[in-house]
């Protein structure tokens, strides 16, 4: 059974942090060794890429393996050079010089930023990240030099994938992988064996699906038992069960990093092809999956293979497939010649388009949450009860893990976006990132709030966290409240700015720091700051009742922050209390009213 990268990095959009992090410190090029490996882990933590809790709790316990995890991640992926020499501690590897020979910035270190690494680094939008990781996912292989474990031909798992999709339209059946046929099916599966035998085994474990008159949890659930056995005859149910989570964590690690891609959509738990890169996919598709050398695998994994929109008619043809869209979906694109742009400003004019073409469905998003309240309910249930949740409808809500905080940033967002006359853009009311199916793939990132959103009469910053305890005062008072004062600050529309901080537990430490409605400026100006901490289940009861009446949604959410800080001068344990009472009671009036 096979994987893409390394299962240590769950979310692919992580790796530019740790690049980035390398790029500015002395570790570049000089990872070797426990104190290196343990240095590197350190820097992620204090950089935010990841959170150490070793290095919290115990600050003496060793976190080498943390660190080597994470270099291991970035060389499989072809963002940092490969390890040769047993032993080698510093300087030039000899027997990695030969294959760095004649690319540029390479000198034979161990886990110097490659080209196409490089090319991460600089590419700040996603759209950008993802046509980088399509240069590397286009030139991946496995087996590769450093995946050894793997007995089966090389062959490359994009294609691959791309070719039982298309095999799955030619015979007329959907043409998603879902999520278990994924885990059960295709990473099971090589190129060795054919694209034709994956989508057989889809086509049967469907037909029995269909035929077994199971629900779909429990026809899986036996499927994943008797899948593991052929493999292992002799495993206990325990056995069965770790197994089982072992396919469910490579096929989460596999749909994240093809759709990392941009050329993949959701489709529940599944993935297809994105319409908005059908073209690029044809022509992908035409490629050869041939067998690299050593030496031409590495080469082309650190510079990034080379796209079909690389060569300039295809991407004039693909331009102007994404003009078509655009006009299909009510909307005019710039006026561009395609044919009098050189090569750059040319891919600079595509890139523009598929900016236009994801605010516009960022737009249709935005004007269809209003109509997704049961869903966006749901997922705040799900976060406060450890990432799963069914619907009324039967349908299970899902929080990938290790997300949690990242989709607790994305699920508030979204209910702000259902509450009625909301006069800023939905991508400049967030500060994280979306892919091309608006879900989330990142944090906000610091030195600013992670939401803002602008309404007829009043402007509210929004800041959302899982901490808990003495730990979230420490970890959140002080940046709230000046991320806060900055936006009031600088705040130009005469409306009156508030602060809503949302947690599953608000620490009384942190509602105590929160009273005061004063921050003082570096030059000593006094800026009123008016922050209510919330409960995310307050909020979740409060939002679900307002969204009864979504014309007057915008007025009561004003009406009870304004509320809440009036009673600010409480001591803090009374404050929480009435917070919660006056969100309850504003909940049951609008349920009354309807």
């Amino acid at each position: 059974m096979w994987h893409i990268g390394n299962t240590t990095v769950r979310t692919p959009y992580r790796l530019r942090g740790a690049l980035i992090a390398l790029s500015n410190s002395s570790l570049h090029g000089n990872l070797l060794g426990p104190d290196n490996e343990r240095a590197f882990a350190d820097l992620l933590h204090d950089q935010g890429v990841l959170h150490a809790s070793r290095r919290v709790s115990s600050p003496s316990t060793d976190r080498s393996d943390l660190g080597r995890k994470w270099r291991v991640a970035l060389a499989q992926l072809g963002f940092v050079t490969y390890h040769f020499t047993r032993r080698h501690r510093y300087g030039v590897d000899n027997k990695l010089r030969p294959f760095v020979e004649g690319i540029d910035g390479l000198t034979g270190q161990p886990y110097e930023i490659t080209p196409v690494g490089r090319l991460l680094i600089e590419a700040e939008e996603t759209i950008s990240q993802q046509e980088t990781f399509l240069r590397v996912l286009a030139a991946y292989r496995i087996p590769s030099p450093l995946e050894t474990r793997y007995r089966h031909c090389q062959f490359s798992p994009l294609l691959f994938i791309l070719h039982i999709l298309g095999r799955l339209e030619e015979c007329e059946m959907h043409p998603v992988i879902s999520f278990e046929e994924m885990a059960l099916v295709v990473q099971r599966s090589t190129a060795e064996e054919g694209a034709e035998s994956a989508v057989a085994s889809i086509r049967d474990l469907r037909t029995s699906r269909q035929d077994s008159g199971i629900s779909a949890r429990q026809f899986f659930s036996q499927a994943y038992t008797e899948a593991v056995l052929s493999d292992s005859p002799t495993l206990d149910p325990e056995g069965i069960r770790r197994r089982s989570t072992t396919w469910d964590d490579y096929a989460d690690l596999n749909i994240r990093y093809l759709k990392a891609t941009g050329l993949f959509s959701s489709k529940g738990r599944g993935i297809t092809v994105s319409s908005d890169r059908s073209h690029i996919v044809e022509h992908l598709k035409d490629e050869a999956d041939v067998v690299l050398d050593d030496d031409a695998y590495v080469r082309r994994l650190w510079q990034g293979a080379a796209l079909p929109t690389d060569d300039r008619p295809t991407a004039i043809v693909v331009s102007r497939h994404l003009e078509q869209l655009i006009r299909e979906k009510g909307s005019e694109p710039e006026v561009v010649d395609f044919e009098t742009l050189d090569d750059q400003h040319l891919q600079f004019a595509r890139h523009r388009l598929e900016a236009k073409l994801q605010r516009i469905n960022e737009g249709d998003f935005a004007t269809e949450q209003v109509n997704q309240v049961p869903e966006i309910v749901g997922l705040m249930d799900a976060i406060l009860a450890r990432g799963r949740k069914t619907l009324e409808d039967g349908s299970l809500i899902v929080i990938p893990k290790g997300e949690t905080a990242v989709y607790m940033e994305w699920t508030i967002w979204r209910a702000f976006l259902a509450i009625d006359s909301l006069a800023n853009e939905p991508w400049k009311a967030r500060r994280f990132d979306v892919d091309q199916d608006l879900l989330p793939v990142g944090h906000a990132p610091g030195g600013g709030p992670d939401m803002s959103f602008v309404f007829e009469d009043a402007v509210v910053v929004v800041e959302v966290t899982l901490t808990s305890s003495s730990r979230q005062e420490a970890a959140e008072s002080e940046p709230v409240r000046r991320h806060v004062a900055k936006y009031a600050q600088e705040n130009t529309t005469q409306k009156e700015v508030y602060g809503l901080f949302i947690a599953p537990r608000v620490d009384t430490n942190t509602a105590h720091t929160f009273r005061s409605g004063d921050w003082y400026a570096p030059d000593d100006s006094k800026i009123n700051v008016h922050i209510v901490p919330m409960e995310l289940r307050d909020f979740r009861d409060f939002f679900q009742a307002i969204l009864l009446n979504p014309p007057e949604s915008a007025r009561l959410l004003r009406d009870l922050l304004m509320q809440c800080r009036m009673e600010a001068n409480q001591d803090a344990p009374q404050w929480k209390r009435k917070i919660s009472e006056l969100t309850r009671r504003a909940s049951a009036r609008v349920i009354e009213s309807k």
